[in-house]
């Protein structure tokens, strides 16, 4: 190895590490604050050495006679999981047939999906408003579990295209020799090859599914109120108290932290598909 190179190589890593530093500093500076009490919390500047309390936890939970996070938490739960596992379901066929099994122009069909996200999400929210409000479906969890399909699948069907067309079409004409119908190909033969796309295509969807605030805030009240909508309940009158938003925060964030480190080889790997030969 050369000099230049050695250097090339560290100052690559570095740049690396700077960056991450840089990206993780926000999410300690949260963490640190939610053990703070609020009048250490609101010190400027911040006092690192301040005393630590679970004070801001106790107030989330409801301790302190507060509402509780836990249905907020679980429509979360509900929307995010059921919309996440529906456009697999649907995004599968969909990019197995515009990938190993193209149709006549797949490109345009692939341009439609992604001009869908070329409208600006406050544009449909009236008619959608008007919608649910007319279907009396206003305040209900499958409301949000449609609209996050429907809102995840474009990207989702562009994923898992350049994911399947990584698939080698040998293995699966050597499954349709011996038989095996479409059902049992995606099951069986291409979504265990594409599984790292899966897996990505699934966390990005999760994470775009529980972050969503301008729908659930229009078109949920109570019965489905979910967790971004929730935290926004913290910001009051009365004034922001940095502990509990921290707190809050860091609470409804650990899930989709979670599900990133669960899944983060499998995130790797999906990403970098096809991006070397």
């Amino acid at each position: 190895m050369t000099l230049s190179t050695f250097f090339k190589s560290k100052g690559l890593g570095l740049v690396a590490w700077l960056a991450a530093i840089v990206f993780f500093l926000p999410i300690a500076w949260m963490t640190l604050t939610s053990f703070h009490s609020e009048e250490d919390a609101a010190t400027n500047p911040p006092s690192f050495a301040a005393s630590l309390t679970l004070d801001g936890y106790r107030d989330f939970f409801g301790a302190g006679g507060g509402a509780s996070p836990w249905p907020a938490l679980i429509n979360s739960t509900v929307a995010s999981l059921a919309s996440t596992l529906f456009v697999l379901i649907l995004a599968l066929p969909a990019a197995y047939a515009l990938s190993i099994r193209p149709v006549k122009k797949w490109t345009d069909v692939l341009f439609f999906f992604l001009s869908t996200k070329m409208l600006p999400v406050v544009a449909g929210l009236l008619p959608i408003y008007l919608f649910a409000k007319n279907t009396d479906f206003l305040d209900n969890i499958w409301l949000l579990v449609i609209l996050y399909t429907s809102m995840n699948l474009p990207i989702a069907v562009w994923m898992m295209h350049s994911f399947l067309s990584e698939v080698p079409v040998a293995i699966i004409e050597a499954a349709q020799i011996d038989g095996a119908r479409l059902p049992t190909v995606l099951t069986r033969v291409v979504a265990p090859i594409a599984l790292p796309g899966i897996a990505a295509t699934a966390l990005i969807c999760f994470i775009f599914s529980w972050n969503e605030l301008l729908f659930a805030r229009v078109l949920t009240g109570v019965v489905a109120q979910t967790a971004p909508v929730f935290l926004t309940g913290f910001i009051t009158s009365q004034g922001l108290f940095l502990a509990k938003v921290c707190a809050a925060s860091l609470v409804i964030s650990l899930p989709v932290l979670a599900a990133g480190f669960a899944a983060q080889d499998k995130l790797v790997q999906g990403l970098s598909l096809g991006a070397v030969k």
